[in-house]
């Protein structure tokens, strides 16, 4: 080979290469742990084995127990994605923003503003107000929203960083209920669009993936799993095959018919 790099090692410099920046921050790993079912074990298994770099905290749960902070769980290195869950409108929204900023959490936020109890979606208006009023004070804005374009673009315009649509219902493992409409955020929009809520199976984030995401938000998936540390791996290891199938571009889909793998040779003739 003549001292040239092995295909393991080229494999690795494009991995390296191909990183996530959100808000001019660059992340090589395309998973990021949710907040809600927290555990020692689970933010140990989401960072060991499916190499999560980004954990989100929800500030009001942050410290609700006088002897247990969630906090001291997440490891040092790892980048705390503070998010807004409980505010109903956009100044709640930045009034919880603010005090993250305040606890010492950093500029990131995840703005999440749901006065649904019901079904818990997103208020796409609210949430627009929210980013906008955020991105000038200088916070890295992702928010979570409903997959629809118009919102999407006006969040764009408010100075998100990245957009995080919505796959099912938060906490539902359903899957990608939305993925014809996550799909055409990813077309139209030019910034991150990051899976969130309802993803419940590595098959499901290596999907969504390969359709372009730009990575995937899960947390019940491992947090309800048997084997939490196994399931964390086979999250990581499917985004990444998600993610190297995207780049090398799907093969095309036959409308109908079939059509031999080798034409010259795939039927004997007499």
């Amino acid at each position: 080979m003549g001292g040239g790099s092995g295909a393991g090692e080229e494999e690795a410099n494009e991995n390296e290469d191909d990183a996530l920046v959100i808000g001019g921050h660059t992340f090589h790993s395309r998973f990021i742990l949710g907040s809600g079912k927290y555990s020692l074990k689970l933010i140990q298994a989401a960072v060991e084995y499916a190499g999560a770099e980004l954990i989100t905290v929800a500030v009001r749960r942050a410290n609700t127990k006088e002897k247990e902070n969630i906090l001291d769980y997440v490891p040092k290195g790892i980048t705390l994605l503070p998010n807004t869950s409980g505010a109903r409108t956009a100044d709640e929204a930045v009034r919880i923003a603010h005090l993250a900023r305040a606890l010492g959490c950093g500029d990131f936020v995840k703005i999440e503003i749901m006065r649904d109890s019901k079904y818990l979606l997103p208020d796409n208006n609210e949430t627009i107000k929210a980013t906008e009023i955020l991105a000038k004070e200088g916070f890295i804005v992702m928010p979570y929203m409903y997959p629809d374009l118009n919102a999407a673009r006006n969040l764009v315009s408010a100075g998100a960083a990245a957009v995080m649509p919505l796959a099912a219902p938060i906490g539902s493992n359903r899957g990608l209920a939305t993925k014809e409409f996550i799909q055409i955020l990813i077309d139209e929009i030019d910034l991150p669009i990051i899976v969130d809520a309802g993803i419940g199976a590595p098959s499901q984030a290596c999907e969504a993936m390969e359709m372009g995401a730009a990575a995937i938000m899960a947390n019940t998936a491992l947090a309800t799993a048997g084997n939490v540390p196994l399931m964390a791996s086979a999250f990581g290891d499917a985004i990444l095959a998600g993610r190297k199938a995207y780049l090398a571009g799907l093969g095309r889909v036959l409308s109908r018919g079939a059509e031999a793998s080798d034409p010259l040779t795939g039927f004997l003739r007499n």
